[in-house]
């Protein structure tokens, strides 16, 4: 149940997906056919086009499973999956809607390779509850693919001591959620990503990562933390 789960797919200059090139690479090394889920973006064929390129550039065959007469199958037949960024909640109702959200369970219980990036990310934990995107469509339900046992926050943000804004900062948001439910919450700084692998996630990158649990102050963890020790 091998999975990279990424914060950003571009990170400051740089191109994407250079910053976890060579994690991918690894990730899906021997995998002849990779599933690309394209669904968080409005525009899936430019998103598709830009994938695919990327991915031909590092050695790899990937194919947007939007194009396909039945998409289910696509993936089905696939031994790799990469869900990229976007909105959560419209590929959350996406996956729902075509009929993915088993299909990928089982797809990576079989030990097909798993690569996400922040909404793709996000919805290998158990809920989409810790994104930050606005809700421009209602999915069924809030729950996601379960991949990992601990909820996700991508693009965590450091609150700014000299910022005149008074809205909430990403911590207070993570802390509300906390209030009313119970799961670990991991804040991945852009750059950051976890190599998950038979009950294990370690954090990998430059930079730490904070973790938040319910009734306990939030932590930093360094990179080549175990992070399943939280959850």
């Amino acid at each position: 149940m091998k999975k990279l789960l990424v914060s950003n797919s571009i990170l400051h200059q740089r191109g994407y997906l250079d910053h976890v090139a060579s994690a991918a690479t690894e990730l899906f090394q021997g995998s002849g056919h990779i599933a690309f889920v394209p669904y968080a973006l409005f525009d899936r064929d430019a998103y598709a086009e830009k994938a695919e390129k990327r991915f031909q550039e590092l050695g790899m065959n990937l194919r947007s499973i939007h194009r396909a007469p039945d998409p289910k199958g696509a993936l089905e037949s696939a031994d790799g999956i990469f869900i990229g960024g976007g909105n959560t909640f419209r590929l959350l109702t996406a996956l729902y809607r075509h009929d993915l959200v088993e299909a990928i369970q089982a797809r990576v219980a079989d030990g097909v390779p798993y690569m996400g990036s922040s909404a793709g990310s996000i919805v290998a934990g158990p809920t989409i509850m810790t994104t930050k995107d606005m809700p421009i469509i209602q999915p069924p339900s809030f729950m996601a693919l379960n991949l990992v046992g601990f909820q996700i926050s991508p693009h965590y943000l450091d609150p700014d001591p000299n910022s005149t804004h008074m809205g909430e900062t990403q911590e207070e948001r993570i802390l509300q959620y906390l209030e009313e439910n119970h799961r670990t919450v991991i804040g991945l700084r852009e750059g950051s990503f976890l190599r998950c692998d038979r009950g294990s996630a370690i954090l990998h990158g430059p930079f730490h990562a904070r973790v938040f649990q319910r009734e306990s102050p939030p932590l930093e963890a360094v990179p080549g933390t175990e992070l399943y020790q939280y959850a």
